[in-house]
């Protein structure tokens, strides 16, 4: 049964911002989601002029606000999205590191409440676009799980509804791909392919392509050109229907496969990963468009961000740390580390809204905040109401977004997860980092140049404690000389794990066993046990 618990709980420890009146219409929220996006790949993030033309979302930030501490909730991707969709932290579900893997099975159980049911029972025309990520339940021939073959096929039955995507959890329209570079290489629309993938994949993308079934005539450069067509168009259509309509905008890029259609090809000097992040950034620019000719712009909430930091070299090449070298272009932006890592800059990411009737225009925010929050914000927003045991991790934003300060922080403290499940937690300027180095790319981790270059020195500690606010790069290691804060956040953190949630209300369960310090020899670089 739903209750009252997430307004009593707000109004109990602050005053909440002024919720939309009874007669005005609810705004459209469109929540634009790039993949493997840096902080510094997006121009209003830099102080000198970009590499990478962003004008689009540089005119969000423009005509509205620009977070400039905004956080992932984990540095990969499928638990960022579970969290953004379910307002709760992916560690506590059964996936406590990695992704879920080609033809996994769903990771949302079946009675999980989700951001786009929630918004679905006030009104809301619900629609994704792009990336699901978060596994599918395929119907299979032989009754044995999905699979791809040795003939790169698989026993999947293409010609049955899959269970457990999007249209399971609170979306009316579903239009995209499971992940690019997983199998089946097709679209995907509402619960089926679109089409039967009959031949075996070749793997003739640098050999990256996972094996398994694809579409004669499929090409890799044509899913984000399609991707924004279905998001167009829905914008369109939703726009006519006079309801008010939840746009899940999942982007497919920059991700691997880094493949940007000939018109944007050689459009910045930063090879083809700069052209598919302009690419990236004209997708935008053609929903802001689609939303003037509608002539709704005004009361449509736009949001975009990233699901995690720039990819090290391996399936993009050059990587995050080649580009420095390579075109003297930083994603990282000052920043330390990369996709996967515990360190800033695997999971702080550009975060810009708009919303013309409601956010005054050129703000700029360094509250901390987190994707996990807008499930509590869309809640607020709506004035919906929502289980006591859902939305355990997730904060109200309106406060930030309206500009009618707290007194406090909106979040008490922020818990980061890296790709193989190691911890940290964020409290005001500092951050701990529950393991002996943030770095988590055993194959393409940090460079000697750049530990060299900033001046990085080993260490012997257990841990890292940084403050953020005078040391953004991450250089000084404060762990041995203020143990008090370090037991103070260690203890905040095992709090939030034991409780099952870190906001206020009853103890909630884990699905599983939540494990804080894993053996650290599995998973340090053959050449970091030494490195900060």
């Amino acid at each position: 049964m739903k209750t009252l618990f997430f307004f009593l709980t707000v109004s109990l420890f602050a005053p909440m911002p002024h919720l939309r009146a009874a007669d005005e219409p609810p705004p459209n929220i469109i929540f634009i989601l790039a993949d493997d996006l840096g902080y510094g790949d997006i121009g209003a993030y830099k102080k000198q002029p970009s590499k990478i033309p962003t004008p689009n979302v540089d005119r969000i930030a423009k005509e509205g606000i620009r977070f400039t501490d905004a956080h992932s909730p984990a540095s990969v991707c499928s638990p960022t999205r579970y969290a953004l969709m379910t307002g709760r932290y992916a560690w506590r579900s059964r996936l406590q590191q990695g992704v879920v893997p080609p033809w996994g099975e769903p990771l949302l159980s079946k009675g999980q409440y989700t951001v786009a049911e929630l918004l679905r029972d006030h009104g809301y025309t619900t629609g994704l676009i792009g990336k699901w990520h978060l596994g599918i339940q395929w119907p299979t021939k032989d009754g044995q799980p999905a699979a791809a073959g040795e003939d790169r096929l698989s026993n999947v039955d293409f010609t049955k509804p899959f269970t457990g995507g999007p249209k399971d959890h609170g979306f009316d329209h579903y239009f995209g791909v499971d992940v690019p570079n997983y199998p089946p290489y097709c679209f995907l629309k509402d619960d089926r392919t679109v089409g039967v993938p009959t031949l075996p994949d070749t793997g003739r993308v640098d050999g990256f392509n996972r094996p398994g079934p694809m579409m004669p005539g499929w090409k890799l450069v044509d899913i984000l050109p399609e991707l924004n067509r279905q998001a167009v168009s829905f914008v369109e259509k939703s726009a006519k229907s006079g309801k008010p309509f939840f746009l899940y905008y999942a982007l497919t890029s920059p991700h691997y496969p880094v493949v940007p259609a000939k018109e944007f090809q050689g459009k910045t000097t930063v090879g083809d990963y700069g052209d598919f992040v302009f690419q990236t950034d004209w997708c935008v620019g053609q929903i802001l468009e689609a939303l003037e000719r509608e002539g709704i712009a005004d009361n449509t909430l736009v949001i975009f961000t990233s699901d995690n930091g720039p990819e090290v070299t391996g399936e993009v090449q050059p990587g995050v740390y080649d580009r420095v070298q390579m075109y003297k272009h930083h994603s990282l932006d000052g920043l330390r580390g990369a996709k996967r890592d515990l360190w800033e800059a695997g999971h702080r990411v550009p975060f810009v809204a708009r919303w013309p009737k409601k956010i005054a225009a050129g703000r700029m925010s360094d509250e901390t905040i987190c994707h996990v929050d807008f499930m509590s914000t869309a809640a607020a927003i709506t004035g919906a109401e929502y289980p006591e045991d859902t939305a355990v991790d997730s904060h109200n934003l309106l406060s930030i977004l309206w500009d009618e300060p707290l007194g406090r922080p909106v979040r008490e403290a922020t818990v980061h997860h890296s790709g193989s499940g190691r911890f940290a937690i964020r409290k005001g300027d500092w951050v701990l980092i529950a393991h002996v180095t943030g770095d988590d790319n055993r194959r393409a981790g940090e460079p000697e140049w750049m530990k060299q270059q900033r001046g990085y020195a080993a260490h012997d500690q257990p841990g890292e404690l940084y403050n953020l606010k005078e040391d953004i790069i991450e250089k000084t290691n404060h762990y041995a000389a203020k143990p008090e804060l370090v037991a103070e956040l260690r203890a905040l953190l095992e709090k939030y794990v034991v409780e099952g949630r870190s906001t206020p209300g009853p103890k909630q369960a884990n699905d599983v066993p939540v494990i804080i310090d894993k053996p650290i020899l599995k998973n340090i670089p053959k050449k970091a046990k030494a490195q900060p």
